[in-house]
């Protein structure tokens, strides 16, 4: 992972150096973010919100032969 080269996004994920997907929108907090700021138990029904408003996308690993932005989100920033 590195930061994004896209300045709506916040990482960039490769793999064996092959760019697969920029994810995780700038401007929005993630799990980590929460649980610094606010807490634990505030982090966690963050996170559980976010599970279940992108449970139609979180879960499709490869697309295009390619990873991600939903899956990736879900297993980094969440």
């Amino acid at each position: 992972m590195y930061p994004s080269k896209n300045k709506l996004k916040k990482l960039d994920a490769y793999k064996n150096g092959v760019f697969q997907a920029s994810f995780g929108g700038n401007g929005y907090m993630d799990y980590h973010l929460y649980k610094k700021q606010f807490g634990q138990k505030y982090a966690n029904e963050k996170r559980k919100n976010y599970k279940l408003r992108h449970e139609s996308d979180r879960h499709i690993k490869y697309r295009n032969g390619k990873l991600t932005a939903g899956y990736l989100s879900d297993q980094i920033l969440w």
